[in-house]
């Protein structure tokens, strides 16, 4: 049974989040299973490096499927204009900054629920976008977002688009 399935616990969000187009919605993968065995919990690909616009509908689309998001740890060097703290549908979330380079968001849920999101580049084709969110919610994944990347980079043969 899917944690899905079961009454009182959080929903998955479905395959066909990633897809979505229309501005302001979060293009997001999260597979929460009871064992967790992956990496990677999910996957996020944000529109632009601007952590105001993106960050709020991907805090309102995990709150309304895990629960209350209360922080975020984002990398400080892939971000414009890092705030400490956001307020998203009414709540406060606090937003912490690392120079961390490991193409990731960390998200706590409660006071010690942790969920780490590969971040796909915004400028990232939307094949290989796809392809890296699908593979960091595989339970076998056992590579770091990092080497996601640089695979779907390599098995599509066309790099990011430039800035």
């Amino acid at each position: 049974m899917r944690a899905s399935d079961t009454p009182g616990t959080p929903r998955l969000l479905p395959d066909a989040v990633h897809r979505s187009v229309r501005p302001g919605t979060a293009l997001l993968r999260v597979e929460t299973t009871h064992t967790r065995e992956g990496i990677l919990d999910g996957a996020w690909w944000p529109r632009s490096r601007d952590i105001g616009a993106e960050l709020p509908p991907l805090i309102t689309a995990l709150t309304r499927h895990l629960g209350p998001v209360m922080r975020v740890g984002v990398d400080s060097s892939a971000w414009d204009g890092l705030p400490t703290r956001l307020l998203v549908d009414g709540r406060i979330v606090h937003i912490d900054s690392f120079p961390a380079g490991d193409d990731t968001v960390l998200i706590t849920r409660g006071d010690r629920d942790l969920f780490l999101l590969l971040v796909v580049p915004p400028d990232t084709e939307p094949d290989a976008a796809r392809a890296a969110m699908a593979r960091a919610v595989r339970a076998d994944n056992v590579a770091e977002a990092e080497q996601i990347l640089i695979d779907v980079a390599a098995a599509g043969d066309t790099p990011p688009a430039p800035n």
